[in-house]
Order: structure tokens, then sequence, then C-alpha cells
């Protein structure tokens, strides 16, 4: 098994990981482009691209690897073999789930310990290139801006002096206001030595400045003067960096992306606590400054107000002096005093007003600004520790699916078992970026989005198992071909071979009141079974007819028996009889209790009933063939020879 599945998955992990090599590609092919790096920089980015793909390419691998391994030997009928000799699929799978498990294991370590290490490199590096200025090529015809503070024009270049013909410069590195336009007729551009600097050496050209706007001491508009120069060559130094910069990765490495389990844990730990008392902080600081805590307030001053009445029971002013407790109690109504006022002094109130809302307002969307960064930041280490797990238990997912659905198909090659594979991680895929995003935004546990794709696929993994454990036929065609035959009456005909060798003769004489009772039977049948019957007493009989039933018991034993004749009218006339199966298969299983609940949900027990009605329908033109050819078989069977 290792011999046969080892070389597949090395063969299958080398193609999926091209394929989302060249993925990534497209995706940052814009940042490598027209940026002069050399084959060093492109070669080291490359292989930590290889090694951060390594995670989405191996589940993958398994899943393709397993189902080809497992596909060629049920088409060889290796595995048929192999079970015939007593040997169980879960025997046979046994070197490979001891090999999954230990892949696993190890992608859990290269998670933890190589890919922190490798993404600070990456993201690094790709940061670098980014930022690198682009390789100047200079087009014709246009104007070319990637030179900050210029702008260049070229009509025509020389592509063997190299020399740019009907040159025009504008130069705004100093501002707008001092534009400098300079034009040739013909020029060289080039990079120093230490590429810092950009030299433009023009030839045969004039340049023309704008100066600064003198003020007229006679009141009257000024003109703007410039500055004319004509020349015969000019070099222009222009600052451009043009080296490849290494970004400092200290940066990337104190993100989630550069930590392992236990690094993101501390920092969760750590975040979580501080974020726990900026709440408490922030609700602290709400409730001091709500309607809450001023009604609370207006509270404490009515029960003070009743403490100080004399005539209550709680008074505490008995011993204070008759004019003090005769003072009124004052309650101020601001209402009354916001009316009370001018024009001018309202305006300033509501100003004020609203000035000290806006404060309150942009304070508190500073505050839940930098707690939901924080919340974001704690969310994204929690989807990274998780990201430790699901990868590892993904590829024992894929393997116990890619086994059994080979197991099953019996189909190797590259054909049906890419199109499944493909098919399966696209889901997976998708489920797996739904989960994420889920948990990154905080609409669900970091743990419930992180795992959704294991949880999705781990019972799709496990019914495969027992299916082809149980060697079911869940994947064949077939199987859903004839089901849907018998669904709407289309079956097989019946095939009746005479048999080279008869033990026993039928016994024609007990045969014959047999057929009679049977052609009885099926009279008593269509006149007691209309088409259309009462749809609760449908239901009610769990949608099966037990009389039908009886009567195709009756029929194939008949037929059964007559099928070991040596006459062939017999045995032609006994392919005419109808395979009356199929009928009950919709709700079969279902007694009378569950069916009457059933048909009283009309959305479902509706088309139900009038599918099995044209089932029925199907049923009785089938007993009439049973009754014409039974009557057709008695014929047959009393003109044979008495000897028989």
């Amino acid at each position: 098994m290792l011999q046969t599945f080892l070389p597949l998955f090395l063969m299958t992990f080398g193609i999926c990981l091209f394929i989302v090599l060249m993925q990534f590609l497209w995706r940052y092919i814009d940042d490598m482009v027209g940026k002069g790096l050399g084959i060093p920089i492109l070669a080291e980015m490359f292989m930590y691209a290889a090694l951060f793909l390594v995670p989405m390419a191996l589940p993958l691998a398994i899943l393709l690897a397993s189902l080809m391994t497992f596909g060629n030997l049920g088409e060889r009928l290796e595995l048929l073999a192999m079970k015939s000799a007593g040997v169980s699929l879960v025997r046979i799978m046994r070197p490979l789930i001891i090999t999954i498990s230990i892949i696993s294991i190890g992608a859990f370590f290269f998670q933890n310990y190589a890919m922190p290490v490798v993404q600070v490199k990456l993201y690094t590096l790709l940061w670098s290139m980014r930022q690198k200025s682009p390789e100047l090529d200079i087009p014709e015809g246009v104007f070319y801006g990637e030179i900050t503070g210029y702008n260049v024009y070229v009509k025509h270049k020389d592509t063997k002096t190299g020399l740019l013909r009907d040159m025009m410069i504008y130069d705004y590195s100093e501002g707008f206001n001092k534009v400098s336009v300079m034009v040739a007729d013909s020029g060289r551009l080039k990079t120093s030595a230490d590429k810092m600097f950009l030299v433009l050496s023009l030839f045969n050209g004039e340049s023309f400045r704008s100066l600064d706007k003198q003020s007229s001491t006679t009141g009257t508009k000024s003109s703007v003067p410039y500055q004319r120069e004509t020349f015969k060559s000019r070099d222009i130094l222009i600052e451009f960096d043009a080296n490849f910069s290494r970004t400092d990765e200290s940066f990337m490495q104190n993100q989630f992306m550069g930590k392992n389990m236990h690094d993101l844990q501390i920092f969760v730990d750590s975040v979580s606590v501080r974020l726990d008392s900026m709440q408490s902080v922030n609700a602290k600081n709400v409730y001091e400054t709500s309607y809450k805590k001023t009604f609370k307030k207006q509270e404490d001053i009515k029960q003070n107000n009743v403490k100080d009445d004399p005539n209550s029971e709680k008074s505490d002013t008995k011993a204070m002096p008759e004019a003090k407790r005769d003072e009124p109690v004052i309650v101020m109504n601001f209402d009354s005093l916001y009316q009370a006022e001018n024009p001018g002094k309202k305006a300033t109130i509501l100003t004020r007003a609203k000035s000290s809302i806006e404060n309150m307002k942009a304070d508190y969307f500073f505050k839940a600004a930098t707690i939901g960064e924080e919340a974001y930041r704690v969310r994204r280490h929690l989807t990274e520790w998780h990201n430790k797990f699901t990868i590892s238990f993904a590829c024992l997912v894929f393997f116990f699916i890619g086994a059994p659905l080979g197991a099953i198909i019996r189909k190797g090659g590259l054909g049906t078992p890419v199109v499944l594979s493909v098919l399966l991680f696209i889901f997976y895929y998708v489920i797996n970026n739904i989960g994420f995003k889920m948990a990154r935004d905080g609409v669900w546990e970091a743990w419930q989005g992180m795992w959704l794709s294991s949880a999705v696929l781990a019972p799709l993994g496990i019914f495969l198992t027992y299916k082809a454990v149980n060697d079911s036929v869940i994947l064949n065609a077939d199987t859903y071909l004839n089901a849907l035959k018998n669904i709407f009456g289309k079956r097989s005909g019946r095939k009746v071979e005479m048999k080279e060798v008869i033990m026993f003769n039928p016994d024609y004489g007990q045969i014959i009141p047999r057929l009679k009772q049977l052609v009885e039977e099926s009279n008593a049948y269509l006149a007691g079974h209309k088409r259309w019957t009462n749809y609760f007493r449908f239901w009610k009989q769990g949608g099966r007819d037990h009389t039908a039933e009886q009567l195709a018991v009756k029929m194939d034993g008949i037929i059964e028996e007559l099928s070991n004749s040596d006459q062939t009218l017999v045995l032609n006339k006994l392919m005419d009889y109808p395979v009356i199966s199929g009928y009950n298969q919709i709700n079969a299983k279902i007694n009378g209790k569950a069916g009457l609940a059933i048909g009283l949900f009309f959305p479902i027990g509706l088309p139900v009933y009038l599918l099995a009605t044209y089932q029925r329908k199907l049923l009785r033109h089938d007993i009439k063939t049973v009754q014409k050819t039974s009557n057709e078989l008695i014929d047959i069977i009393e003109k044979l020879p008495v000897s028989l």
C-alpha cells in the first residue's frame, strides 16, 4: 500500500503546489514586474511562497492521492481480491492511516514553528518589493510621470544609440509656482553608480522658468517675468533610489503571523485583560454621564427632602429651628429657565450643548475605535491559533473522504478522481473562507469559524467510510437510474432463460389452480382498488399497498417454479410478466401515525400523494398484464402433451 500511495502522493503534492504557486504569482505579479529585481531575490520569494502554500496544497494532495490509490485498486480488482481473502477495508487502510497521521503531526509542527518564520520573511520581502521604485522605461509619444517632480515626454527612442529624441521636461520639483520647462533635440538618461540618482543629459535645447511675481509700485497689474536660457548640453541630477532595500523584520514578527502557539496565547491573555479593564472604565464613564445617573441624583435629593419633612417618620429636622424648617425646597426647571432667556443667550446655550455633545460623541467614537482595533487583533491571534490545528485535522478528514470514495467509485487515473477532488476541495475552501471571515469579523467565536469546514466535512468522511466498509453502491449511477425508472414506471423487462440442467420439472397440474387463483385475485384487486384513493387514508396506511405485495409474491413463486420448464413457449410467456416492485419505495418505512403527520403537512404530503397516485395507475396496468398473461399461460399449459 505504501509503495502505491507514496509515489502518487509526491506527484500530486508537486502538482497541487505548482498550481497554488501560480495562483499566488498572478496575485502579486504587479509588485514584481517592472522593478528590475534580480534572479536571487525572485528565487528567494518563490521559495518562501512555496513553503507558505504547503498547508493549502497538502490536504488537496492527500485527497487526490488517496482517491487515486484506492480507485486504481478497485479498477484492477485488487481491492476485491483482498476483501475476498478476508481482509477488511479498515485493515487495508491501516498503513496509510498511520502514514497520514504522521504527516498530520508533521503539518502541525510545521505550522507552529516553521510557518511563523516563513510568513515573516515572505511578507517582509513582498513589502520591500512593493516599496522599490519601478525600473525606468519611458514610452514614446506620451508623458511619463513615474519620476517624482518631473514629467518627461519623448517623441522617439533610438534603440541602437540609446538617445531620446525631441524631449520635453516639466520640472515642478520646487513647486508649481516655479515650474521649469525644458525642450531639447536629444538626451540620455542613466543612473548613477550607487543607484541613488538619475542623470539626465540634454543636448541642444532651451529652458523656460517662471520667476516670483514682483509687486508693482504703480498699483497696476504687473506681468509675470520668466527666464529663458539656451544650452548646448546640460546635466540634471534627480534623486531616485533604484536600489532594493529590505524592510526590517521586527514589525512583522510582532504581528500574529510571526508567532507560535505559546506567543499567541500570551498575547491573547494579556490583551484580553486590558480590553476588560478598558471596557469597565468606559462603561463607568458612560454611566457617570448618563441620564440614569442624573435620575439617581434626583432620587437622592427627594429622599433627603423626605427625611427633612417634619411630618415624615424618617424626618431628621425636628431638632432644626422652625425658620429653617419652613424654608421651601427649590426645584430648578431648565425648560422655564431656557425660555426666560433672550434669543442671543438661547443661541449660545444651544451652541454650547451641541459642542458638548459633539465632543462626547468624538470621544466615544475614539474609544470604540481603540477597543475595536484591539478586539480585532485578539480575533486574528485566535484564528491563527486555531489554524495550527485545523490544517492537520483537514489532512485526516480528506484521507477518510478520498480513500473510501476511491473504493466505492473504483475509478483510477487522472479523470474522475481529479474532478471529484477539485469539487470537494473547492467546497472545503469556500466553507473554510466563510468561517474564517465570520471569526475574523467577530460574527462568530473564533473556534466556531475556524472549525466550520472540519465540522462539515468530518461527517461526510465518516459516512463514506461506513459505506465503503459495507460495500455500498451509493455512488453507482445505475442504482439511481433504476430507482428513477421504478418511480416513473420505466422498468427493465423480465428475463427467463432455459436452464442447461433441470433437477425437477414443474408440476403443471398444481400450477394451473394457482394461476387461476392469481387471476381471481387480480380481478378482485382491480375491482377494489381504483386509481384514486382518499388522501388521509393513503397516509394513514403509510402509503403501502399490502395486497399488491402479496400478489407480487405469489406471481414470483409461480415464475420461479415454471422457470425449470423445458418448454420454450412457457419460458417466453413468463417474460411477459411485469416486475411489480418499487411502487412503495418512497414511503415504505412510514407507519400510520408518522404518515398521517406528514400528510397534514401539505407542502410535503401533497406532491408525494400525487406521485403515488401516478404509480397507482401504473400498478393497475401491471395487474391487468398479470391477469392477461396468467390466462394465456393457462391455455399454453393445458395444450401441452399429457406426458409432461
